[in-house]
């Protein structure tokens, strides 16, 4: 990232799901937070990499969340 990149934060998290194509977690106190990236890229590549580790259990899901939506709502990008 360069001093002119806008800064987009995104979260990377996951852990096991309750049930295969659920979105409830079977265990909240072990989420698997992977980090807080500037820019989606990073974040991109941190899930890849988390994912293809747990790629083994059919219930493990990570996700980005683009945490700088959360922060601004009126940005559109990334």
């Amino acid at each position: 990232m360069t001093g002119t990149d806008k800064q987009l934060l995104h979260l990377v998290f996951g852990g096991e799901l309750s049930a295969v194509g659920s979105m409830e977690f079977a265990d909240l106190s072990k989420l698997d937070i992977v980090g807080i990236y500037p820019n989606y890229k990073t974040a991109y590549d941190a899930w890849k990499q988390a994912a293809q580790g747990s790629v083994d259990n059919a219930q493990t899901r990570y996700f980005i969340v683009h945490l700088h939506r959360l922060l601004d709502p009126e940005a559109t990008t990334g």
